[in-house]
């Protein structure tokens, strides 16, 4: 379990943060060439973050707020039994989000983009960059940087990798200054943007 001490602009996020987790991910997302094609709209991505956050992320995963201004959501998939599904209820209100607000055949390609996912992700111990984002207004700033920072120097200290799929190119920049590095590019279906898979060794290997 990860619990490490990080900086005063910086909080955990706890269950009652999963709305606020989720607006600023969908903002930040707002753009995303690989999310716009599956869901086609700001308002689908929106409800996929929501579900995502308050049925996954926040009472399984590492999340982490500045502000109201940015957010990081990390999965530990070096501990056991790691929680990363959707529960049928979650899944219900996922697939109700997509039929109400989503484009026509975005739940189709939303399960295609999950399966991708799953089918590259790597299977040996590593803390997993699921999103990280900033307000349209604080970009630019430094907070996704003051974000990761705590995370890969725990990733150091214990020696583990760290992994994520990039769904933008222009932030590929960003996370080859930190370490990290492509190791592959894959679709979530066709016609779909590339996702950008990026490992990152740790420092003290």
């Amino acid at each position: 379990m990860i619990d490490i001490t990080l900086p005063e602009t910086i909080r955990k996020a706890n269950i009652s943060d999963w709305r606020l987790l989720a607006n600023i991910t969908a903002e930040a997302f707002a753009d995303d060439p690989v999310n716009r094609w599956i869901f086609g709209n700001h308002r689908a991505i929106l409800s996929a973050f929501r579900v995502l956050m308050r049925n996954i992320y926040t009472p399984n995963g590492i999340c982490h707020i500045i502000g109201n201004n940015a957010a990081a959501v990390w999965t530990d998939y070096s501990a056991e039994n790691v929680q990363d599904k959707l529960s049928w209820r979650g899944q219900l209100h996922f697939i109700l989000g997509q039929l109400h607000h989503g484009s026509k055949g975005s739940l189709a390609r939303a399960m295609k983009a999950e399966a991708a996912m799953e089918q590259h992700h790597p299977t040996v111990p590593h803390l997993y960059l699921f999103t990280i984002g900033t307000r349209l207004s604080a970009r630019g700033t430094g907070l996704g940087k003051a974000l990761l920072k705590p995370m890969l120097a725990e990733a150091d200290r214990r020696t583990l990798p760290c992994y994520l799929e990039n769904s933008n190119p222009i932030n590929t920049g960003f996370y080859n200054a930190h370490g990290f590095r492509t190791i592959e590019k894959f679709s979530c279906g066709e016609g779909a943007p590339p996702l950008e898979a990026m490992w990152r060794d740790s420092l003290k290997t």
